[in-house]
């Protein structure tokens, strides 16, 4: 019988790093953290005056969450690049997840809000990073459903584009899950329904030559310290694209399922033609 594509037996081998690499991983590193660190206490410094000025509303530190991603991309060597046209209307974003660096990616091209789960917030360095930013921490617990609800009407009239991950986890890059559509159900609340529209995004990561096409996938227990290293130990890195397809009114949607439905087929269309 064979293994299902996350089985642990299955992970793809990561080249050994050189003394070169290790060069690039400590310039690259420093430079990144510094960047990163760097402007997450500036962006602190902001929202100290934003936030008594603006509460909910966010119109400053946005643009330095941007600033930071396009950056990181640019001290990695990364390639980045992004087709179709964004989304002005009040809604969410929705998108499948294949790594940590879709963190860089989306942010680097749009300014959202992302919807993570709770445990998140308490990882060292990512989870300071996540609440700095605005992310929404969401409890997969029944009893927090009534508050979510309300957090998510409250940020999405606020008009912030909140980031979905329907798939519920993070796959190794080359492939779609299903979408869940539990965290559609926000979006078909009676002051919600008429109001909002969702736009599908297909995140893909192109893997560097003579790489493992999973390259930049992160997935079940893999370690992320382990896989950051080989990322900036990469001599040549490869690139990311994204598709930001044509956004849905969620009112022409007879309920959640159907919405989830269509943004998975959506999603994954891109993803097949480039497996091929």
């Amino acid at each position: 019988m064979s293994l299902p594509w996350d089985a642990p037996e299955l992970y793809p081998e990561m080249p050994k790093i050189t003394a070169v690499g290790w060069v690039r991983v400590v310039l690259r590193g420093l430079t990144l953290a510094t960047l990163v660190f760097g402007c997450l206490g500036i962006l602190l410094l902001v929202r100290l005056i934003e936030r008594p000025l603006f509460g909910v509303q966010r119109p400053w530190t946005p643009f330095i969450t941007q600033f930071v991603c396009r950056n990181a991309f640019r001290i990695m060597g990364f390639g980045f690049s992004s087709t179709g046209t964004l989304m002005t209307e009040r809604g969410a974003v929705v998108a499948n997840h294949s790594s940590w660096l879709d963190i860089f990616a989306l942010n680097a091209r749009k300014r959202i809000y992302f919807v993570s789960k709770a445990e998140v917030a308490n990882w060292p360095g990512i989870g300071w990073l996540a609440r700095a930013t605005g992310t929404v921490f969401i409890k997969r617990d029944p009893k927090e459903a009534r508050t979510q609800k309300t957090v998510f009407e409250e940020r999405l009239l606020a008009g912030h584009k909140l980031l979905f991950f329907p798939e519920g986890t993070s796959t190794d890059s080359t492939r779609v899950l299903p979408f869940k559509p539990t965290l559609f159900a926000a979006f078909f609340a009676p002051e919600l329904r008429d109001k909002l529209n969702v736009q599908p995004v297909t995140v893909i990561y192109h893997a560097p030559k003579h790489q493992d096409k999973r390259f930049y996938g992160w997935w079940g227990d893999m370690d992320f310290g382990r896989h950051l290293l080989h990322v900036l130990a990469a001599s040549r890195q490869g690139r990311v694209v994204l598709t930001y397809h044509t956004p849905v009114a969620v009112r022409d949607f007879e309920n959640r399922k159907a919405l989830a439905a269509y943004c998975e087929h959506v999603v994954r269309e891109p993803m097949l033609e480039h497996i091929g």
